[in-house]
């Protein structure tokens, strides 16, 4: 097997590291030919795009969510088959996937070629393999970068920062959604549209059980006071999360959703993004094969790429 590699060199958890030879290595061990480019966050989708036209059996990305989720978007489709190598902060795909998250067990499960048909999501013209939302997370995201480029705050002061600030100014969008013959006008806080459904309480809070289902988690955030959304995002750290009380959640294969502004600020798998409204939605069931642990009852592994 003959896999491209290509690395996020502004990732955290690769900085100061010679992450080439040792992924070359890794794989190398299993009989896999590694061929690893480590590109800055630019110029990943060139480097995706690229590694699509040429003859490789498999392409292997590695980075947070933000990484994989663009360039899955680029291979989903194709039939190439994709690889993580989770080097983020949380991994949040890589642990839904079942991937383990040391470097050297991620290695083996690619090498090993078994294949998983998953699915992505696309709002307008981009991709996401975890979640998009509108409204409060985005101003949070946005804030928290903007501590760590300007001010240089570590991500997790950052975040803290960021988080009182989007509060104290805390914005309820006017929006209309409209999904599967339903549709709203409201004023929220907080809309999130997850790829598959999340869970939203114990034993595992943010995570889906399932990645291959076609339907969109659509979430819309009933609380309308600062106080009330402090509440709701400490059950949800603490997984009590109630859509009695807390919000309205509906499994949908796609979603509109409108506004009065031209654009909308939307996290993509935590990375931030300016949008034409409306914001169109959907699932692509299937669209990206992705290689994954055997699940436990699963019939035997198709034989790997190029093996």
């Amino acid at each position: 097997m003959r896999i491209k590699v290509i690395i996020n060199a502004g990732g955290g958890s690769v900085r100061g590291e010679d992450v080439t030879q040792r992924l070359t290595d890794a794989f190398a061990q299993h009989g896999v030919e590694a061929s690893v480019a480590e590109v800055e966050g630019a110029a990943l989708r060139a480097a995706v795009q690229a590694a699509l036209d040429e003859p490789w059996d498999g392409i292997v990305v590695g980075g947070g969510d933000g990484t994989i989720g663009t360039a899955a978007g680029l291979v989903a489709g194709t039939e190439r088959p994709f690889g993580v190598l989770p080097l983020g902060t949380r991994n949040h795909f890589a642990r839904d996937l079942g991937l383990p998250l040391e470097v050297e067990q991620a290695v083996a499960v690619i090498a090993a070629g078994h294949l998983r048909a998953i699915d992505v999501a696309r709002i307008n013209d981009r991709f996401f393999v975890n979640n998009a939302t509108v409204g409060i997370y985005a101003e949070i995201v946005r804030g928290r970068e903007y501590e760590q480029t300007r001010h240089g705050l570590p991500k997790n002061p950052a975040t803290v920062l960021a988080t009182l600030r989007a509060l104290w100014r805390f914005t309820r969008h006017r929006l209309s959604v409209r999904a599967e013959g339903w549709g709203e006008r409201l004023r929220t806080p907080l809309v999130f549209i997850g790829n598959n459904l999340y869970s939203t309480s114990l034993p595992n809070p943010g995570r889906r059980c399932a990645l291959d289902r076609g339907e969109l988690c659509l979430c819309i955030a009933r609380h309308h006071s600062r106080s009330a959304i402090v509440r709701m995002f400490v059950r949800a750290l603490r997984g009590r999360l109630r859509e009695d009380r807390d919000f309205e959640m509906r499994a949908v294969p796609e979603v509109e959703i409108r506004s009065h502004r031209p654009s909308l600020s939307v996290t993509l798998d935590g990375e931030v993004l300016k949008m034409r409204s409306p914001l169109k939605c959907r699932s692509w069931p299937g669209a990206l094969r992705v290689f994954a642990p055997v699940e436990q009852g699963a019939p035997p592994p198709e034989p790997p790429p190029g093996g």
